[in-house]
């Protein structure tokens, strides 16, 4: 059995779609206003979003090891790990104690910021999702772009998104961030893709942020039907 503490389910047990994000306590904070704004946007439209805390976010949510960019956290090589979980242990969990017709339901994977670039990353890993909702992806990540350039991403629809002074750090790596996604998005030019310039810097409204990433990647499901 898992640990509640570890997990938040908000929502519809019948959901036609269900949210998958990782979330750091900032983001456990914002969790309920996010998810009422998805309410907001697919006022007729079945959804649980169901939200797994992240200890070391650095860790847990990176690829491969790579230096420290904020202070001196390396990143580690956690994201495994984090996938394996998500796969084995809480989409299990949901299908088999929360949601009341999984063979129906349709998986979505998203986040914010390492964890939209985690869940980018997921979706080259396994076909599960069926879209992904990534806000203000970590795209400047070392070596994310090499990578990304070599692989299949598998979501059939696929949301990015970026605040428009996100490019502005003083970090020469995040200041990259801009040309970054811009590459990103010519890799993803043959698929259903969405890319959204948001107002403000990298910490503005990311419930908000997130919110919209989920709704998209609903509708865009919901239209494929």
């Amino acid at each position: 059995m898992m640990k509640q503490q570890n997990f938040r389910i908000l929502g519809d047990r019948d959901a036609d779609y269900c949210l998958i994000q990782a979330i750091d306590q900032h983001d456990e904070q914002l969790l309920e206003k996010e998810f009422e704004a998805i309410r907001e946007r697919c006022k007729d439209k079945k959804v649980l979003l169901a939200a797994f805390l992240i200890d070391d976010w650095f860790h847990e949510l990176s690829p491969w090891k790579a230096p420290a960019v904020f202070g001196k956290t390396d990143f580690g090589e956690g994201a495994n790990d984090t996938l394996n979980f998500v796969l084995n242990t809480f989409v299990l969990y949901l299908t088999a104690n929360v949601l009341t017709k999984p063979s129906k339901t349709h998986f979505v994977i998203g986040g914010y910021s390492l964890a939209a670039l985690f869940a980018l990353w997921a979706i080259t890993q396994t076909n599960r999702f069926e879209a992904c909702a990534a806000a203000s992806p970590s795209v400047w990540f070392p070596n994310w772009m090499a990578y990304a350039s070599t692989c299949h991403f598998q979501a059939n629809a696929i949301y990015l998104s970026l605040g428009n002074r996100e490019s502005k750090s003083k970090n020469p790596l995040l200041a990259h961030v801009g040309e970054d996604m811009e590459s990103f998005t010519q890799l993803l030019k043959d698929k259903k893709m969405f890319f959204e310039w948001n107002e403000g810097g990298h910490f503005v409204q990311s419930d908000v942020r997130t919110a919209k990433a989920f709704s998209w990647c609903i509708e865009q499901l919901s239209n494929a039907q």
